[in-house]
């Protein structure tokens, strides 16, 4: 029987926890476990725990937990992720394929040639939103720690502020990415589905990013930080 995997948002240790209720209608009334399964959670903070659900109710699910160990390791390369803002699955695809490729951050750039404006409300329920995808995807590729997950930020804003070792901007015409030297912080600033402006990118340069590129082809926004945290992770990460 494969091992339910579960991230819940609230500290955990070793005895009996009641879940939280969007936990427990999951595991109850959706998967339909019963008690005696056995349940593998995360906190966020590093640790696991395995357990058995010993009360599964329509509303209340009780789990107890009778070993903790030590999570699997994040890379030892820290990436932040400045995705351009795109539409529904884009963006969704990107988050979640970034979570699963051991990015620590992601911000979502708003830039010049961005589709999608999001305000107040709306832009707390996408927040919400990207934060679940990441949440599964680390419950499905086995990560202990969360991805933090930033609010939307203008590009001017999120290139003056970030701190890496190596900055890198994506750009058609540049040197490829393994001409850099390994840092062990890298920011990547991806363009949205309309790309960079030359003036956005040369901003970016003035900013301290250096434009790399991943090949001879131009790939969509969500296919970007995939190549590229993939090609970072090959080269400086633990890949």
């Amino acid at each position: 029987m494969r091992l339910s995997r579960f991230f819940i948002d609230a500290p955990l240790a070793l005895g009996q926890h009641n879940l939280p209720e969007a936990q427990a209608h999951y595991i109850g009334r959706v998967l339909r476990l019963a008690s005696g399964d056995p349940v593998q959670l995360f906190d966020g903070s590093g640790q696991e725990y395995l357990g058995e659900l010993i009360e599964v109710g329509k509303k209340t699910v009780r789990v107890e937990l009778r070993e903790a160990f030590t999570g699997m390791a994040e890379s030892p390369l820290r990436v932040h992720l400045g995705q351009g803002l795109s539409r529904g699955e884009r963006m969704d695809w990107a988050i979640q394929k970034a979570t699963e490729l051991g990015v620590a951050q992601i911000s979502p750039i708003v830039s010049e040639r961005c589709e999608v404006r999001l305000k107040d409300e709306r832009a707390d329920k996408r927040l919400a939103h990207w934060r679940q995808v990441a949440i599964s995807a680390c419950e499905q590729c086995g990560r202990s720690v969360l991805p933090v997950i930033h609010s939307p930020v203008t590009l001017a804003d999120w290139q003056r502020d970030v701190q890496a070792d190596l900055k890198l901007v994506l750009h058609p015409v540049a040197e490829p990415l393994a001409g850099h030297g390994r840092p062990s912080s890298l920011a990547f600033l991806i363009g949205p589905e309309g790309g960079l402006s030359e003036a956005e990118v040369d901003a970016a340069k003035a900013a301290g990013f250096h434009p790399a590129r991943l090949g001879p082809r131009v790939l969509r926004t969500e296919t970007a930080p995939v190549v590229a945290l993939s090609v970072a992770q090959q080269l400086w990460g633990d890949f």
